[in-house]
């Protein structure tokens, strides 16, 4: 029957599912009657939480048989959640996810539910291992795990209690991991991490990010291109900043941890920057990078948000130049300190993440208008749709998946690029 992973959240919990699902075939639970179903969490919002049990009562539904496992981050930071659920045979947490020896203790079905969870404290775990993957199943563009964890303690966030402290992987193996994909196909490398601009301080000389992103370039020329995910502006370091002025192949897309635009939030948030911060890099590296395309994470509703602290979230996607926005209103998680300060109403929440949605789609439009007429390099995703190298998504009916087209882009549908390959409008 093989195993199914059910996949939420971040770009990391991508990568680990891969590594979730070789580990889990390789101790046997594709060959149980009925197969198994993992379902790798996410715990950044309790709307996230409530997906991820949805779907774990859908998979028992449509798989009477199957063994069903959960892990990531919400299995972490709320075991007995999901050890209470019926549907569920076993509770693993994000270190034991990611071990063979942790599915081949699968429990025999009926055991009560402190039997079956197994998760251990993350803080504990001090190193992040190399897990080596051949592919990236069903994308066109690959993820390469470098750092884990946080050292930060915003206060809205409860993603450090699910994966612990900051630890990275070394140099060595990520190139090891970079030259293995290239290898076989992948013309896009993504680095991935919780915290990813704090790779290397727990390493050996205490390498930067910068550093590591032009190692790579250096030690594996057949990379065409290598993008970063998300990024605390804060912590970008000179190499970081050299490196997107002289590397072509550094993909010009920068997504901001940005969270709000309102200095009083940020402190109570106890964010590392101030709204100042944010605006100076993006014109810095607007000078270094004049192709540099932004995008951002901002929050709705942090509680004692007034209207003008709100309006200045709404000012700085302008002042920023941001195109490509992720909105998030407001969700306490149990255990952080935002969940003790006081709250806003929900409908209000929900209205003011609404304003942002529609700025946000404004601006992300006049992004689209201003790219009519250029001439991009798009790599195609799957038959149809690509990414520029903005990471703009776009339609070309030419190239398969994992090939790069030149392309002059003709329009745009408020959604997605109109682009024409070079030969066809020529």
């Amino acid at each position: 029957m093989g195993v199914d992973v059910l996949t939420f959240g971040c770009r990391l919990n991508a990568y680990e599912s891969e590594v979730i699902k070789r580990e889990a075939g390789e101790a046997g639970l594709g060959e149980l009657d009925g197969g198994a179903v993992v379902v790798n969490t996410c715990a950044v919002t309790a709307e996230a939480v409530r997906q991820a049990r949805q779907a774990i009562r859908k998979a028992r539904r449509e798989n009477p048989e199957a063994r069903i496992i959960v892990t990531g981050c919400a299995a972490q930071t709320e075991p007995g959640t999901f050890g209470e659920m019926d549907e569920v045979d076993l509770v693993l947490g994000n270190e034991e996810k990611l071990k063979s020896s942790s599915y081949r203790a699968l429990p025999e079905f009926g055991v009560n539910q402190f039997e079956k969870v197994r998760v251990n404290d993350i803080m504990e775990v001090q190193e992040t291992a190399s897990h080596m993957v051949d592919a990236i199943e069903g994308r066109a563009r690959a993820f390469v795990q470098v750092q884990n964890g946080c050292d930060h303690r915003c206060t809205f966030c409860i993603i450090p209690y699910g994966r612990g402290n900051s630890r990275s992987v070394p140099m060595g193996a990520v190139v090891d991991q970079v030259r293995r994909l290239v290898c076989n196909g992948y013309a896009e490398v993504v680095l991935t991490g919780v915290d990813l601009t704090s790779f290397g301080a727990d390493l050996p000389g205490a390498p930067r990010l910068g550093k590591l992103v032009r190692t790579i370039l250096s030690q594996v020329p057949e990379l065409k291109r290598l993008r970063l995910s998300s990024i605390d502006s804060i912590e970008a370091d000179e190499h970081l900043m050299r490196a997107l002025a002289e590397e072509e192949r550094l993909m010009p897309h920068l997504h901001l941890s940005l969270q709000h635009g309102d200095d009083m939030i940020l402190k109570r948030m106890k964010r590392r920057h101030l709204r100042a911060d944010t605006i100076a890099f993006c014109e810095e590296v607007r000078r270094l990078r004049p192709d540099a395309v932004f995008g951002a994470d901002i929050i709705a509703g942090f509680p004692t948000e007034t209207e003008a602290m709100f309006e200045n979230s709404v000012k700085i996607i302008d002042e920023c130049g941001l195109s490509h926005l992720h909105i998030f209103p407001f969700s306490p998680r149990e255990g952080t300190p935002a969940a003790r300060m006081p709250q806003l109403q929900r409908g209000l929440v929900k209205e003011r993440a609404a304003r942002l949605r529609t700025v946000g789609d404004a601006a992300y439009r006049a992004h689209l208008a201003s790219l009519d007429g250029t001439q991009q390099r798009i790599l195609v995703e799957k038959p149809g749709l690509g990414r520029t190298e903005g990471f703009t998504l776009a339609a070309i009916d030419k190239g398969n998946p994992g090939e790069i087209v030149e392309a002059t882009i003709t329009g745009h549908d408020g959604d997605k690029l109109v682009a024409r390959p070079l030969a066809e409008a020529a």
